[in-house]
């Protein structure tokens, strides 16, 4: 498993302002925006790409296509990543979509993380090819159990897994790649702990609430 953490400035002063108690609702929805296209440049620059002519208006160029650029799936684990999805569509524009309704039983008694359970509540996933890569924006990847029930659902062989991923844990990394080494996982920050509940710490809260309200 690949594991990307987006260290550069920009990204953490992104990723700061999400993580503040005093960011607002607009603020914070705008901002998980902005991280969800930075994810996606990021994501862009794992794929293979061709050097190709291109004729400018004076003369011909010396220029770079990414392979695979539209043969992109992403699916929104709503409602919490549709801010993210939002972002990750302005770099890839002609995605595919799918959508995944789920939530965590938070009464759940978490003594061990793996114990949470996560129920569906509707999942509408595109057919995947051995062109496609595939993107599952979650903002908060902590115990995994959500994204462990989406990647059930994934039907065909897509040539590339991605999770796009404000923050997450160690737990849920280490889960992810004991079940799916293959998968590269992009996020801005890796947080060490999970409290009782299932968030992580000290992460950002709820993303979804924040972001809704």
């Amino acid at each position: 498993m690949a594991l990307h953490i987006l260290n550069r400035p920009f990204v953490q002063h992104t990723l700061t302002i999400l993580r503040s108690k005093k960011t607002d609702q607009i603020t914070f929805r705008k901002g998980m925006v902005r991280l969800g296209r930075i994810l996606g440049y990021e994501i862009a620059d794992i794929f293979d790409s061709s050097d190709i002519l291109v004729d400018t208006p004076v003369a011909k160029a010396k220029g770079l296509v990414i392979n695979d650029i539209d043969n992109i799936v992403i699916i929104n684990v709503m409602r919490a990543a549709t801010p993210l999805v939002e972002g990750l569509l302005k770099a890839f524009p002609n995605a595919r979509q799918g959508v995944v309704v789920a939530k965590r039983d938070e009464a759940d008694n978490l003594k061990s993380p793996d114990a949470m359970t996560v129920n569906v509540y509707y999942s509408k996933i595109p057919e995947l090819n051995k062109k496609d890569t595939l993107i599952i924006a979650d903002p908060m990847l902590a115990t995994a159990a959500t994204m462990l029930k989406v990647l059930d659902l994934v039907n065909g062989q897509p040539k590339r897994v991605c999770i796009a991923a404000a923050i997450a844990s160690k737990y849920g990394i280490k889960r992810v790649s004991d079940k799916r080494p293959d998968i590269e996982i992009f996020t801005a920050a890796v947080d060490d702990t999970l409290n009782e509940k299932g968030y992580i710490v000290p992460g950002l809260g709820d993303a979804g609430d924040r972001a809704f309200g």
